[in-house]
């Protein structure tokens, strides 16, 4: 339990090093303390820190930086947020892909690093579907889902429906199946096979097949905005390689999936310092 003159020293330590991104020194967290302390006292008390794992010292330099542990102890215990005012930004539902792009641009202009916004997962559901005749025995899927997104897959099959049969087997769909899940649509189709006609029944199992690969293979979007403020972080200035990974892994975007999926586990909003997501790439950066 840190007495309140060490908790003072922590958080002014903590937002020195996050505002300059340079290690802290005794006389220099002197003056941002406000406190009336001499160098010799604060460093006593940065000498505690540091034996509780708060603070550590780089090789270089004689000043102290925050750890992980350090930073976590901030964020739960001194940490204070000011309500924003987004009245100016609008994010009006009525473009997706709009709403999406600007959400990610509103992060990371508020927080001066990189805003990252993953789409919901669409469900396997559709609003309709058509059948064309493309020449014989090959036919045009076209799947239109609940927000609008138009799918086309063409399949094949052992039969030359005619229109009036392609008509057929798409109203029945639209009319019974509208608005489930591909999955509830296929056990429901499989019970009805018996009253529908059987080269009807195969036309539409294989389009619900085919409808719902298109609508699964559709993969997550992720819109990442303000990678270049990276470059105004010192950790990463002056450590290309550091740099690089950090690219590599916005670029990859598969272990950004994996962190969301940690992070939807929670309710509320989630920080993670350091290793504490469990996702190794992670470990050396801290994500709200």
């Amino acid at each position: 339990m840190l007495d309140d003159r060490s908790k003072l020293l922590m958080k002014a330590l903590v937002e020195h090093y996050i505002a300059d991104g340079q290690p802290v020194g005794s006389r220099t967290l002197s003056k941002a303390s406000g406190l009336e302390l001499s160098p010799a006292t604060i460093r006593n008390v940065m000498s505690d820190l540091e034996e509780l794992g708060l603070i550590a010292s780089p090789h270089t330099s004689a000043g102290r930086i925050p750890t992980a542990r350090g930073y976590r102890l901030f964020v739960d215990t001194m940490l204070t947020v000011q309500p924003g005012s987004y009245g100016a930004h609008s994010l009006t539902p009525d473009q997706p892909q709009k709403v999406i792009s600007n959400a990610a641009n509103l992060l990371s202009n508020l927080s001066q690093f990189v805003g990252v916004v993953i789409a919901p997962r669409r469900t396997s559901v559709f609003r309709h579907i058509e059948f064309m005749r493309l020449s014989e025995r090959r036919l045009l899927v076209i799947i239109v889902s609940p927000d609008g997104d138009v799918q086309n897959r063409i399949i094949f099959t052992e039969v030359d429906y005619t229109p009036a049969q392609l008509s057929e087997a798409s109203n029945f769909l639209n009319t019974h199946y509208l608005g489930l899940d591909m999955q509830d649509v296929r056990q429901r189709l499989q019970g009805e096979l018996e009253s529908l006609r059987s080269e009807i029944g195969t036309l539409m199992q294989a389009a619900v097949n085919v409808s719902s690969e298109a609508i699964s293979e559709t993969q997550d979007e992720v819109v990442i905005s303000g990678e270049r403020n990276l470059l105004s972080v010192s950790d990463f200035s002056s450590d290309m390689g550091h740099l690089r990974r950090a690219f590599e892994l916005f670029e990859q975007k598969t272990q950004l999936m994996r962190l969301m999926d940690v992070a939807g586990q929670a309710e509320g909003v989630r920080i993670f310092i350091g290793g504490e997501s469990q996702v190794v790439p992670f470990e050396d950066l801290s994500i709200v």
